[in-house]
């Protein structure tokens, strides 16, 4: 079963749809996320809360609080890398004690902490392309996210 898969959203739209379809393959797990400031990570993940039932303007990027903890139809926790210095500040936060059934976990700035990842995970580049275009480069690691990755795939193609 392919481990990686890619997906070009050309406008605000595409990107509300692939939202939609992580928030349906994905009801828990860990999804890490990457990508230059501005390319899109907190927009995306307004868009898998708001599918969850979270109001979308209640979702804002957790860089100085670190982690956002949103009530919908599952428990969502949102957590910002970018400002930790090290492994332990990350440990310290207690993030690992969300990780599995039913919370979903969006990980923003995740590659700084790569060895704190869960081995089960999907993770995902996301490479601004000109204004509104991006790519979306998957990667799953584990059986549970490579499963879930091609039911995105199934939806999105």
């Amino acid at each position: 079963m392919p481990r990686t898969f890619s997906f070009r959203a050309q406008n605000i739209q595409d990107t509300e749809r692939l939202g939609t379809a992580l928030a349906a393959a994905f009801p828990d797990g860990v999804i890490a996320l990457d990508g230059p400031l501005g390319a899109g990570k907190t927009r995306l993940v307004q868009a898998i809360a708001a599918e969850c039932g979270v109001n979308r303007a209640d979702v804002v990027s957790p860089t100085f609080v670190l982690m956002h903890e949103y009530h919908g139809d599952r428990p969502i926790y949102h957590v910002d890398c970018y400002r930790l210095r090290d492994d332990d500040e990350y440990n310290q936060l207690g993030v690992d004690e969300h990780y599995g059934p039913p919370n979903l976990v969006l990980i923003e700035w995740a590659g700084r902490m790569e060895r704190c990842m869960p081995n089960d995970r999907l993770d995902v580049a996301i490479s601004p392309m000109g204004s509104e275009v991006r790519e979306f480069n998957f990667v799953a690691h584990g059986e549970n996210a490579t499963a879930r990755l091609a039911e995105l795939r199934r939806m999105l193609t």
